[in-house]
């Protein structure tokens, strides 16, 4: 019996513009910058609000799908040694969010964590929050820093700074050419 949260019922989103955003962040921080490149801003900020409501819905579906790729990485990685990525890898994520007051409220942390939970054991994140309702404003942030938290720890333990983005990158083109 299949799961209605089963990731072949969800839709990819535009992994692509989301992948974007994280590299972006992780760049900047990796530079010891607090904020966003401006022109790299100017360009988010383009592709955001040229989105009407379904490409604002792409984008949110493209970063609960590199959460989901992001933990299908991370479970295999920790499965391997003998781990559960639940177990190692929430309670970072969640200490990592709660350390984020101004950017993250602690009402969201949760919902970030079950979808984390959710794609930790094989479920579609977006599929897993929708079953909830719609998007709220106060969630945007935090989905966000989620992807980016994910693929900041992938690159740290891989000890690559860009292992996160050509992972994805290289699941990317080698769907295109199928």
């Amino acid at each position: 019996m299949t799961s209605p949260c089963d990731p072949e019922h969800a839709s990819p989103g535009d992994v692509g513009a989301a992948l974007m955003m994280i590299d972006s962040r992780l760049k900047a921080v990796y530079d010891g910058r607090t904020e966003t490149d401006p022109e790299q801003r100017a360009l988010i900020d383009q592709l955001a609000g040229s989105m009407d409501a379904d490409g604002v819905r792409d984008l949110l579906d493209g970063a609960c799908t590199l959460i989901y790729m992001f933990m299908t990485w991370l479970r295999t990685a920790h499965e391997a040694q003998d781990k559960d990525v639940i177990e190692y890898v929430v309670p970072n994520l969640v200490a990592s969010m709660r350390a984020m007051p101004r950017s993250i409220d602690p009402e969201t942390i949760p919902t970030m964590a079950g979808m984390v939970i959710a794609a930790g054991i094989g479920l579609s994140p977006n599929l897993w929050r929708r079953q909830y309702g719609d998007w709220t404003r106060a969630e945007m942030n935090p989905l966000e820093a989620t992807a980016f938290l994910l693929a900041e720890h992938i690159n740290r333990i891989t000890g690559d700074r860009d292992f996160a983005t050509r992972l994805i990158a290289k699941a990317l083109s080698t769907a295109n050419q199928d």
